[in-house]
């Protein structure tokens, strides 16, 4: 294993992204063929171009996070590490990295969504300062029958 170097995600990295997410059950339950296309993934992109960043060992992506905002709010989308480099630090160099240049853009507060069942996630968001919402219900729609509205 050589330096792990972190920079930000373009366009150019969607194929390794999608071998990323795809090689790890949790993200990949999480994906849908529309909002995680090519086409979308380049779009979010160019919307977010300061906040999504890829740690790479060598030229492999070893691990990614997509993170945004909507000028008010910013929210984590699919913080993914492989496997055989977990616990080496990298999800939380990715989340300072994406909360830096959201906090940089002036954004106060993020939120993340995780599955309940989604136990490591879950403690390592706690571990984070990423509290859980008692008090609200997330609700979602989805505006293309495609795209499932959810559970």
């Amino acid at each position: 294993m050589s330096e792990i170097i972190y920079r930000i995600i373009d366009e150019d990295d969607y194929e390794a992204l999608q071998e990323l997410w795809l090689s790890q059950e949790q993200t990949r339950r999480a994906l849908n063929p529309i909002d995680d296309s090519k086409e979308e993934i380049s779009r979010y992109l160019q919307r977010n171009p300061l906040s999504c960043f890829g740690a790479f060992d060598g030229a492999e992506l070893i691990g990614a996070i997509l993170a945004g905002h909507d000028g008010r709010r910013g929210i984590i989308h699919h913080l993914c590490v492989r496997e055989e480099y977990k616990r080496q630090k990298i999800a939380s160099t990715l989340v300072n990295k994406a909360e830096e240049s959201l906090r940089n853009e002036g954004i106060q507060k993020i939120f993340c969504v995780v599955f309940t069942d989604n136990e490591q996630a879950n403690a390592f968001w706690q571990s984070r300062g990423y509290g859980r919402r008692n008090n609200i219900n997330y609700r979602n729609k989805s505006l293309n029958e495609k795209i499932p509205t959810g559970e």
